[in-house]
């Protein structure tokens, strides 16, 4: 989960939906500096949750894992400094 306890995602593609396999998470909008606050977001009891900061619709989706998203790619993985 990239190093995170509670998996963080991204959407640097700017999806308006991304399926996740968990109800707890991160959302950190894209990828810095393009990120906006790493907000945590709990479904509760519903199946999806729009990002405060970036309107993402994110879905529930039970048959994915924790690091999984659909559409691929949406998993947050901190870039090092080059």
């Amino acid at each position: 989960m990239a190093g995170h306890g509670t998996p963080h995602f991204q959407n640097d593609a700017g999806h308006a939906k991304i399926e996740i396999g968990v109800k707890e998470f991160m959302c950190v909008g894209a990828h810095p500096p393009y990120d906006h606050p790493h907000v945590f977001l709990d479904m509760g009891d519903e199946a999806e949750k729009v990002c405060p900061y970036c309107s993402t619709l994110f879905v529930y989706n039970a048959s994915l894992g924790a690091e999984e998203t659909r559409p691929e790619g949406c998993i947050f993985e901190a870039r090092s400094a080059a």
